[in-house]
């Protein structure tokens, strides 16, 4: 497969360009001084009242990509240490090694509680380099997610009600769910741990390896189809990115197979419009109460 990762030629309709789109509004930093970044984390990436953990790993990937030497993250690590909250960040970024091909390095996000005192809510641990420069020689046994096609998947419009815990976050997102993982939305969870949609963003911005970073976090949780409601927050996610996504929408493909001692993992797949697989996850939860 020579052309695994060499991503087509955009087609279709004009979309909002990398730079110009909310998501790039929102997941900016400025440099404070070196190693160190403002961020303003927006209410609209908000589920309840505590801020998407894929928009958190965004706003600290893109930190660490103007750090770092090389351009794109390969893979991440994030552990979440505590809800964060919409409104002024600082984000601390640490080169640990630089080589070739390869840069690696850690980043902080860091916020004020209500007594002022700076505290650390997400830390990170990356290797970052040039996803146009890896080699295209590709094996593998996985497949693409069987999702219907896009027009007959359901989005938020389509439910009888809002996603539970009503989320800022739905209207910054195309979000059509296969009817098969739905059934929670209407009172009819499968008993399944599988979630499938197909994800893009609200403004049509095409994907990069920084928006993959959202896709995999940005999905209803995998407990709702386990006949669970509530909040399921993130503990620890890793992200593995392999290539730049194709324009268009991508396919993304989440599974719990275990959840036991108040905790579940959620492994995620991501497919671009190419039928490549972009990015692969795995992350810990705490499994919701109810």
């Amino acid at each position: 497969m020579t052309e695994a990762c060499a991503a087509p030629a955009a087609t279709g309709a004009a979309t909002a360009t990398v730079g110009d789109s909310e998501f790039d509004r929102d997941t900016a930093v400025v440099a404070r001084e070196p190693g160190v970044y403002d961020a303003d984390l927006s209410a609209g990436w908000t589920i309840i009242s505590a801020v998407n953990g894929g928009y958190l790993l965004a706003v600290l990937g893109r930190a660490l990509a103007d750090a770092l030497p090389h351009p794109d993250p390969i893979t991440v690590t994030a552990h979440y240490l505590g809800a964060s909250q919409p409104g002024p960040a600082v984000v601390r970024t640490e080169t640990v090694r630089t080589g070739r091909t390869l840069s690696s390095g850690q980043a902080s996000l860091f916020q004020r509680d209500a007594e002022g005192r700076e505290v650390e809510r997400v830390r990170v641990m990356a290797t970052y380099g040039d996803l146009a420069a890896l080699p295209d020689d590709v094996r593998t046994t996985a497949k693409p997610p069987a999702i219907p096609p896009y027009e007959h998947c359901l989005g938020a419009e389509d439910g009888p009600a809002d996603i539970p815990g009503s989320s800022a976050i739905t209207e910054r997102l195309r979000l059509k769910l296969d009817p098969t993982t739905a059934g929670w939305a209407v009172g009819a969870p499968s008993g399944k741990g599988e979630m499938r949609a197909w994800f893009g963003l609200a403004d049509g911005r095409d994907h990069d390896p920084l928006s993959v970073l959202l896709a995999v976090d940005a999905l209803p949780p995998t407990a709702f189809e386990l006949g669970l409601r509530g909040w399921v927050p993130t503990v620890e996610l890793t992200v593995h990115v392999r290539c730049r996504p194709a324009p268009g929408p991508l396919r993304v493909a989440i599974t719990t197979r275990n959840l036991a001692g108040g905790f579940l993992e959620e492994d995620a797949e991501v497919w671009d419009s190419a039928d490549r697989l972009v990015a692969q996850s795995r992350q810990l939860a705490k499994a919701p109460r109810g």
